[in-house]
């Protein structure tokens, strides 16, 4: 790949998370700030995500692998994101806020799998190539993050803004999309997709492989949990009082970079399950840190609970796309991932998003919430998924691609 499409691809990514980044980390605390939102409001605004996670397939099964190509959509639905995105944020109440951010995922959860098809469209060896250029996407969320701090967006109760600075990124990836690497459609536009194609749905058979069985339930029940520091962890940190709170949210996306670049080295040495307990004894960690932390004497707590994103998210959900790949060989490879990331961050995430809305609406003060009694809980949820995930998961020895 010559240095032009690399820098191209890099941009992209960048632009791709910095504009995730830009707004959904504060949108907690921009719905309690600005509507005075309820948890259940909150987990309406969240949960789109998963909705849009569980369209996702549709759209590029049914347009971009089959009609037009990957690059001009990209273009269009982050064009037509950048409207939505600043009405969102010129929003004057709960209820005209949602039905844009509503349409805006359901827009931007494909464009995450269109910008890996227009890289993966660019490499001869992606599993040596494509990490340099997706790292540009962590960095894009952290400078996001660092923005909002800088800007004091949270501690100024003007937090709006972080949805103009997304809309103007996203008007300038979609105008850059058109000048990407050409992706034109792969599939057979006269061959007939079934529903059980767009969904990974065939992949299913997979599941009568009990290590995996046991891998997919674990994966749906750990989503759970996850969903709580998505959707609170930035309102929790601001009602702490911790200033440019999402600036140092970002401590998580750099250390997400680090351990990423670890986690071949420990998957070879310790195995998979191994690097999975790591990562589920993690979220159990990072949430009990969170019930105990302050912003005082304590505050160490809750920073070494925001750094232990990198091995909660890597040493599971990283980990658990390679045992996927792995299991799944090259008869359900695709509709493998497809089918993973439909149980997590669309079932699995859905129901976690609405589960953390009622549990902290039961949680109200005058203020604020009882948050010690809110994060306890994810926390020992956690840590039964580990014993569970101890009893019946087996190890299994994967042989990692050498680059």
């Amino acid at each position: 790949m010559n240095k032009k499409i690399k820098f191209q691809l890099s941009f992209l990514f960048f632009l791709e998370f910095f504009i995730w980044g830009g707004w959904f980390v504060t949108l907690g605390t921009f719905l309690s700030q600005e509507f005075s939102a309820s948890g259940s409001q909150l987990a309406m605004a969240f949960e789109t995500q998963s909705i849009g996670a569980i369209i996702a397939p549709f759209v590029i099964g049914l347009i971009a692998d089959r009609y037009f190509a990957a690059e001009k959509i990209l273009g269009i639905l982050h064009l037509i994101g950048a409207g939505l995105l600043f009405f969102a944020g010129n929003s004057v109440k709960f209820t005209e806020f949602y039905p844009y951010i509503f349409i805006y995922m359901l827009l931007y959860m494909p464009t995450l799998s269109l910008s890996n098809a227009v890289a993966f469209n660019q490499m001869d060896n992606p599993s040596k190539e494509f990490a340099p250029i997706r790292v540009l996407g962590s960095l894009g969320w952290i400078i996001a993050g660092l923005t909002i701090g800088y800007l004091a967006l949270e501690s100024n109760n003007v937090l709006k803004y972080t949805f103009y600075m997304s809309s103007a990124a996203s008007a300038l990836l979609g105008v850059y999309s058109f000048i990407l690497p050409h992706t034109p459609p792969k599939a057979d536009r006269e061959k007939k997709i079934t529903l059980r194609e767009i969904l990974g749905l065939d992949a299913l058979a997979m599941l009568k492989d009990k290590g995996f069985f046991f891998f997919f339930i674990a994966s749906i029940l750990i989503c759970i949990p996850l969903a709580f520091y998505y959707q609170h962890a930035n309102q929790f940190l601001n009602e702490l009082g911790m200033e440019a709170a999402a600036s140092k949210m970002a401590m998580g996306q750099v250390s997400e970079v680090l351990f990423l670049l670890l986690l071949p080295l420990f998957l070879k040495k310790y195995g998979v399950k191994n690097a999975l307990i790591v990562g589920i004894l993690a979220w159990g960690v990072r949430y009990s840190l969170f019930a105990f932390g302050d912003t005082g004497a304590k505050t160490w707590m809750l920073l070494f609970g925001i750094i232990l994103h990198g091995i909660c998210y890597d040493f599971f959900f990283v980990s658990g796309q390679i045992y996927t790949d792995f299991k799944a060989g090259e008869k359900f490879k695709s509709s493998a991932q497809g089918l993973i990331t439909l149980a997590t961050y669309g079932v699995g995430m859905l129901i976690g998003f609405r589960f953390a809305g009622w549990l902290t609406d039961q949680y109200i003060i005058e203020g604020g919430h009882l948050w010690k009694e809110i994060w306890i809980q994810p926390a020992i949820f956690s840590f039964v998924v580990l014993v569970l995930f101890l009893i019946f998961f087996k190890n299994e020895p994967i042989k990692l691609k050498q680059t």
